[in-house]
């Protein structure tokens, strides 16, 4: 599995219903409503066979009222090899 973040902007008034679809979809581990420049931020564990863009685009990014995303990639931030 690849960790990603998703940081939505959604059309005014319309985070609540886009949180809710995301929701429904059964593909977030986290969701949160954020200040700031984006609205909500998920947190989604993309399977590893998987294509993170068209995982996203196909899953996520389709729902109306959704205006922008941001979507950052994590890595491990410890090398624990050889300890």
């Amino acid at each position: 599995m690849k960790c990603v973040f998703v940081q939505i902007r959604c059309r005014p008034g319309k985070a609540y219903e886009v949180a809710r679809e995301i929701y429904l979809r059964e593909i977030v581990s986290e969701l949160y409503s954020t200040s700031g420049d984006f609205d909500l931020i998920a947190k989604i564990y993309v399977p590893a066979d998987k294509d993170i863009g068209v995982f996203l685009n196909d899953g996520l990014l389709d729902i109306p009222n959704i205006d922008r995303s941001l979507t950052t990639l994590t890595f491990k931030a410890i090398h624990t090899e050889g300890a």
